[in-house]
């Protein structure tokens, strides 16, 4: 069986998408990337990250504006689910941690 691309995005690319990220990363089932739509992001989201990725996950709805504003074409027929997770966390908070597995448990086949 395949591995899932899992792809996370959040503004910044610096607490959401990465705790996301790297609470993934290792995984048997699923390789996993994050991206930032901010122009300030530590990695900045692309059509490439977009094609890669099977299942695409966002913090907010306004980041999934902001794709659908810049890569509008690249995103036909990809589905994008919103945690709706608010940005009030550290990077790697136990709290994170816990609400990302609650919103992702609907979503992915294997628990993080």
């Amino acid at each position: 069986m395949s591995r899932q691309k899992l792809l996370f995005v959040c503004a910044r690319n610096k607490i959401r998408s990465l705790s996301a990220e790297r609470m993934l990363q290792g995984s048997p089932h699923y390789d996993v990337r994050s991206r930032g739509v901010a122009r300030a992001a530590r990695v900045r989201l692309t059509a490439a990250d977009i094609g890669w990725a099977d299942q695409i996950f966002v913090m907010e709805k306004q980041h999934k504006d902001r794709m659908r504003q810049d890569f509008a074409e690249a995103l036909r027929g990809k589905p994008i689910v919103v945690l709706f997770i608010d940005d009030i966390y550290e990077p790697m908070e136990a709290a994170l941690l816990t609400i990302l597995r609650e919103r992702l448990a609907a979503h992915l086949l294997h628990q993080p």
